[in-house]
């Protein structure tokens, strides 16, 4: 009798059958998934007319013209992103190229392919970017996002602090997060996304990208556990638009709408708060065409439920242009249906008011000119030690301008080298951001080489 209960509740519990079991370890998927993932480095040349001072001659600050340089300076930022298809197509995040006037992509292997942008979204921060090359490149594939369930593990592989091909774990840890965005449906993780890993990848299990790592929530700038990845199934769409537009093709309702609270949804006698409440009707927008009114409540879209007014303009924004679509209504307490015939989005218009985003919120992107603790680093070369006049025995890392608000102002000048952080020898600004990423946050001991002479200096972030 005892066997044939255990046989029941084995039988009564079929989830545990169908979930992925927790693993033993990722090396296979990291050895099948990294090759795709790469690094993307960003470069936009700034001259005078971008705020960099230009002494006229016979002033007495003319000298300092040869520090700045005649050549216009590179501000670089670095960040992830990953293969699409063999022929070189590369899915980042918008920001991590935004403004780039060259665009490189580093393989796991050390080639490295300049890059022509294919196309930019900005409203969902996407681009996708051609590599240059006629060789065939090892690519991943996009997974449906929407099988993706709160517990599932998930890893990610990206470029944090410029240390390329790091893999990360964790698991889902909510659905359907906004950050302030138009169509915002995040996937929540706890997986480790830091500096750097935008635009990287977020694999499931099977090995198939099931997110865009884009957003943390962070006080500090570095991960707390709390990463936002754009869904797969809202990035193929931008993805496959960009590739044969150039540009986004939305759907437009021209309309604005309230969320349903769990008071209106009691007052409309619905179970649980769901749809959306029109707030606004665009008199030039196709809603205005037909018997629409400000209060109707929006239950279903083309026979889809409206789970709440986000996903309203989700579902409004990925609709083809030119197709009539039915809602179920409730007006005054009576249901009924109208079909309406979307038009093509203006990015200028949009069909709901952008919510702004919750604080805390920062684009986990490699900061530009190489940044830490309020100095930028640059690398010592022949040039750059004539132009900085470096001590011929100073060896490691250049600092090349100092942030006046920083903690390091006053303490660090433009010129010094850094020879040892925390009695640590450094020799590339990899190895100082490894030692910060290490560290607690809090204040770090730098040793430099001023002239000739050493100087330790204790700098807060």
């Amino acid at each position: 009798m005892q066997k044939i209960f255990a046989v029941l509740v084995f039988l009564l519990l079929p989830a545990a059958v169908h979930a992925h079991p927790a693993p033993d370890g990722f090396a296979d998927l990291a050895e099948r998934l990294s090759p795709a993932v790469v690094n993307i480095s960003a470069a936009q040349r700034l001259d005078a007319g971008d705020g960099l001072p230009d002494f006229p001659e016979g002033s007495p600050l003319e000298r300092f013209n040869d520090i700045f340089g005649d050549e216009p300076r590179i501000a670089n930022s670095l960040g992830s992103g990953f293969i699409i298809d063999p022929s070189g197509i590369v899915v980042t995040n918008n920001h991590v190229i935004d403004g780039a006037d060259e665009v490189e992509v580093s393989l796991p292997d050390g080639r490295t392919f300049p890059a022509d942008i294919i196309g930019i979204d900005a409203v969902t921060d996407l681009a996708v970017l051609r590599m240059q090359t006629s060789e065939t490149m090892p690519s991943v594939a996009f997974g449906d996002s929407d099988t993706a369930r709160v517990g599932d593990w998930v890893i990610a592989i990206g470029n944090p602090f410029g240390l390329g091909g790091t893999l990360t774990a964790g698991v889902v840890s909510a659905r359907g997060r906004d950050a302030g965005g138009r169509y915002d449906d995040y996937i929540q993780t706890d997986v480790a996304i830091n500096t750097g890993n935008s635009g990287g990848p977020l694999f499931n299990m099977d090995g198939d990208v099931v997110g865009v790592n884009t957003l943390i929530f962070s006080p500090t700038g570095a991960s707390v556990g709390i990463s936002l990845s754009i869904p797969a199934n809202i990035a193929t769409r931008v993805v496959n638009q960009l590739i044969e537009y150039g540009e986004t093709r939305r759907g437009w309702l021209g309309v604005r709408v309230q969320e349903v609270t769990a008071e209106l949804a009691e007052s409309f006698d619905l179970d649980t708060p769901y749809g959306a409440i029109l707030s606004f009707i665009d008199p030039d927008g196709p809603a205005a065409d037909v018997d629409l009114r400000q209060g109707d409540l929006i239950l279903t879209y083309g026979g889809r439920r409206v789970r709440d007014s986000r996903i309203f303009s989700r579902l409004v924004a990925e609709t083809e242009i030119g197709e009539a679509v039915e809602l179920e209504i409730i007006r005054r307490d009576r249901r009924m249906t109208r079909t309406v015939t979307i038009g093509e989005l203006d990015e200028g218009d949009a069909d709901e008011d952008s919510p702004a985003a919750p604080p805390g919120l920062v684009s986990p992107l490699q900061p530009a000119t190489n940044e830490v603790y309020g100095m930028t680093l640059g690398e010592l070369t022949p040039q750059t030690r004539r132009r900085y006049r470096v001590h011929p025995d100073a060896e490691g890392v250049l600092v090349t301008d100092v942030d006046g608000t920083s903690d390091a102002a006053g303490k660090v000048r433009a010129g010094d080298v850094i020879e040892e952080v925390e009695f640590t020898r450094v020799e590339t600004i990899e190895d100082i951001r490894e030692i910060v990423a290490n560290s607690n946050g809090g204040p770090l001991r730098f040793q430099l080489n001023r002239g000739g002479q050493y100087v330790l200096q204790s700098i807060r972030p």
